[in-house]
């Protein structure tokens, strides 16, 4: 059987309430369903299928690589738009999250060759909505994040396997990187 799987970093109180929120609010606004199928969180490896004992093969290369990772930080700053179909929050600074991924795709490149390399670049931000929204309401969408100020900035101290059970997205294991006072 292939399952869908996914590996995220998911953002920390206060950060995390204030951008579920914002996702809600999407959804509200325009019925994305989308908006609120997974919990804020900047993607590191997308989707994609694999057979059930992926799962455990992944937390373990996973497990490996964070070992090798010290915590860094994230920046969010304002709103912007994959053209008319993804909302999201705006990553500013984004070379460390950029490096991260950069040695999280080379570590899988020789650990978890099941992991195929992405085509585009990556371009780390926290989706709000994206895919279903009204095209319809854009504009009123666009405006409506265009005016509103956001900042926010967050620790990176783990990351997170999620598991699609055929109607959402579940966190199957989270790891931490290694703590960044145990380094001498």
């Amino acid at each position: 059987m292939q399952t869908l799987y996914l590996v995220a970093v998911l953002p920390p109180e206060p950060v995390f309430s204030e951008t579920w929120a914002m996702k809600q609010e999407v959804h509200q606004l325009t019925g994305s369903r989308n908006a609120v199928r997974l919990p804020p969180h900047i993607t590191l490896i997308p989707p994609i299928r694999q057979s059930d004992d992926f799962e455990v093969k992944c937390a373990a290369v996973l497990t490996d690589f964070a070992a090798t990772q010290t915590a860094f930080t994230v920046n969010l700053k304002n709103f912007a738009w994959f053209g008319n179909r993804t909302l999201f929050v705006h990553v500013s600074e984004a070379e460390p999250v950029k490096a991260f991924h950069a040695a999280l795709t080379d570590w899988c490149a020789t650990h978890l060759p099941e992991v195929p390399r992405e085509n585009r670049p990556f371009t780390p931000h926290l989706t709000l909505a994206t895919r279903d929204l009204p095209a319809a309401q854009v504009p009123e969408l666009r405006q409506l994040f265009a005016a509103r100020p956001y900042a926010a900035t967050f620790p990176v101290q783990a990351l997170t396997l999620f598991r699609h059970n055929g109607r959402q997205w579940q966190p199957r294991s989270t790891i931490a990187l290694l703590n960044q006072s145990s380094e001498g």
